[in-house]
């Protein structure tokens, strides 16, 4: 589904409509409640760490598992990503691909048995938190430090899947940004043991960019963070173009999108995951960031993974 985040959801204070929306609040929360208490659990026979988050969208999912599909193979493991099958979704597969097998399916776990038929030996579950059909052996929860937990509410009053009472049953969490004492002491409130880590991305071709007139558009859950990045960057962007989350870009979208760069002499920069959305036809006409992301004191973060697998 394609929508464009409620501004109020991240405001540090309530709105009125995060008030109109709580009765609904409350139902989906008691929903979420039931379903997890019916769920019925799988153990699998091989490790599973578990990449989520609780806030909805942009806080970098991707990137840290296929960080951590890398870390994986250099511990001579055998990995693979598990994701459920979303036709929304496509654009993250596409990344994983590029690094390693992915294994889709309706239910995680029958993707999971799939993989355990074909000798893989760890695996990777992508969004998988809220899933409670299966045990995990290490759960690494995701925050952007810019949006943090928003307005603190769940959805639909709020950005959040899950209250950070939420936290308790996580091993790690990873802080796209700079080191927060606030947003650490209020994580540790709720889960003393949690461990915490910080990662930023790192533009891996920003020099292709640079000294050129730039329209940007992105398509992800939070595009002020893409366009942040480029400008930190010393990227001079001439206009900034906003999509909703996960967007299937139509072809006359596209071409809009080429001829508004042409009358303006400029070069159109989006998204790696936006780029994978884009017909084959136009990707000569568009330009992406390509990023990577660096784990601050990865050693630390390394070690700490093999304790659970």
């Amino acid at each position: 589904m394609n929508f464009f985040k409620p501004k109020f959801w991240d405001k540090n204070k309530i709105s009125i409509f995060s008030i109109l929306l709580f009765p609904i609040t409350v139902i989906v929360q008691l929903l979420f409640l039931f379903k997890t208490l019916l769920t019925k659990k799988y153990q699998c026979s091989i490790p599973v760490i578990c990449v989520g988050n609780i806030y909805l969208g942009g806080t970098g999912k991707t990137p840290l598992s296929i960080e951590i599909f890398s870390i994986l193979k250099n511990l001579n493991m055998n990995p693979v990503f598990i994701r459920k099958r979303y036709d929304s979704f496509k654009d993250e597969v596409e990344l994983q691909k590029q690094v390693g097998l992915v294994y889709e399916n309706k239910k995680r776990v029958d993707a999971l048995k799939e993989a355990i038929k074909n000798n893989l030996n760890i695996a990777i579950l992508d969004d998988g938190f809220q899933d409670f059909s299966v045990n995990k052996n290490l759960s690494i929860i995701c925050f952007n430090e810019k949006q943090w937990i928003g307005n603190g509410l769940t959805i639909p009053s709020g950005p959040l899947r899950e209250s950070l009472s939420s936290l308790k049953r996580a091993n790690f969490v990873v802080i796209n940004g700079n080191k927060n004492s606030n947003i650490e002491n209020k994580i540790t409130k709720y889960n003393n043991k949690i461990k915490i880590f910080y990662v930023e991305y790192k533009p891996i071709n920003i020099e292709n960019f640079k000294n050129r007139k730039i329209i940007a558009f992105a398509g992800i859950g939070n595009p002020e963070n893409f366009f942040g990045l480029l400008k930190i960057n010393n990227i001079s962007i001439f206009e900034e173009i906003k999509f909703p989350d996960h967007y299937h870009y139509s072809n006359k979208e596209v071409e809009n999108l080429i001829n508004k760069a042409k009358k303006d002499n400029a070069t159109l920069v989006t998204t790696e995951k936006d780029y994978f959305r884009i017909n084959k036809r136009y990707k000569d006409e568009i330009s992406y960031l390509k990023v990577s992301i660096r784990i601050k004191d990865k050693d630390k973060f390394v070690s700490e993974i093999k304790k659970f697998i």
